[in-house]
């Protein structure tokens, strides 16, 4: 299903509908899909553009296909072009041909930003958590190891006498910096774009800020142009993710060193290390050596985005879809 049409007198190749699909990545953006809709829907009674025995209808319907996409009833098919047109196909199937009215006044284009600004502030808290728990098991080992000394290195030399506790709750001050990130980041990018249409606004979201409000932002980005272009706040994301693999990588990194024969510092658990096929006597730190390794697709990652926003015009663009 597509939600463009107009001028066009014939539909597209099936080269060209495979190449602008992007459904089975932004799938994941669905229930925040559904929660934006319904602050939508509550304007578009507000604004008596869908009445109200018809709002109960396609409220219905919204929280319905929640549910299934919850439980993974409801999901998108071969002929969806995106996670926008897989919900509304998923609404028109309950509601009949009413449920296209819910893309009164809106777009794809603020629709998506939305919807992908409320997904990354929930996993970005995630994230944080996760961090936030590493930290205090540091945090445990640095006291346990508070009066045992141990070397200091530059240049992987010996240099000066330090406690291993400082050794390892060095990681956490590091870590620490990427939760403050997080938090920075959910600050400076707590703005909806939701009103500002393809990109000239929208006359049907006439209170943004009321609808920004209802979606937990804490205000409306300022220009609707803007609002459709940026993409600042993903690579930003970004960021955070290859600062916080650097740190994972640096960690490993040091496991690796720390659980040799040559140091014989740490012990990894039996649960987080693999052997040898052909030399039984080997545990190797398997879990260090892959946080180390997979840390380098975020980097990949941010610089991908990079290439992509840099020289953009202003306004929405197809390379934007590249941002997921």
């Amino acid at each position: 299903m597509t939600l463009w049409g107009g001028r066009f007198n014939q539909s597209p190749a099936q080269s060209m509908r495979d190449l602008s699909r992007s459904v089975h990545f932004d799938w994941r953006l669905a229930p925040y899909e559904i929660e934006v809709n319904l602050v939508h829907l509550n304007n578009l009674i507000k604004q008596k553009i869908v009445s109200k025995s018809d709002g109960e209808i396609l409220h219905k319907g919204l929280l319905d296909l929640a549910g299934e996409i919850g439980s993974g009833k409801f999901t998108y098919n071969n002929h969806d072009e995106d996670v926008h047109s897989a919900i509304e196909r998923g609404l028109v199937e309950k509601c009949g041909p009413l449920g296209g009215a819910i893309r009164a006044g809106r777009s794809r284009n603020d629709l998506v930003i939305t919807d992908f600004k409320l997904y990354l502030v929930d996993h970005l808290l995630e994230i944080a958590s996760a961090v936030t728990t590493l930290v205090k098991s540091f945090n445990t080992q640095a006291f346990n190891q508070i009066d045992v000394v141990a070397p200091g290195f530059t240049h992987t030399q010996h240099a000066q006498p330090i406690t291993f506790g400082q050794e390892l709750s060095k990681h956490s001050h590091a870590l620490l910096r990427d939760v403050d990130r997080i938090f920075d980041w959910i600050d400076r990018n707590n703005y909806s774009p939701f009103g500002a249409g393809a990109l000239a606004g929208s006359s049907i979201q006439p209170e943004p800020e009321n609808t920004a409000a209802q979606l937990g932002f804490k205000g409306v980005m300022q220009n609707s142009i803007d609002a459709v272009s940026d993409r600042d706040f993903a690579a930003e994301a970004l960021f955070i993710m290859a600062m916080i693999g650097i740190h994972l990588s640096k960690i490993g990194e040091e496991f690796v060193l720390w659980s040799s024969t040559e140091f014989n510092w740490v012990e990894i658990d039996d649960a987080y290390a693999t052997g040898s096929s052909i030399m039984p006597q080997k545990k190797n730190a398997d879990a260090a050596e892959l946080a180390r390794g997979k840390s380098g697709r975020f980097i990949g990652n941010l610089t991908a985005l990079l290439v992509v926003l840099k020289a953009m015009p202003f306004a929405y663009n197809r390379d934007l879809q590249e941002d997921k």
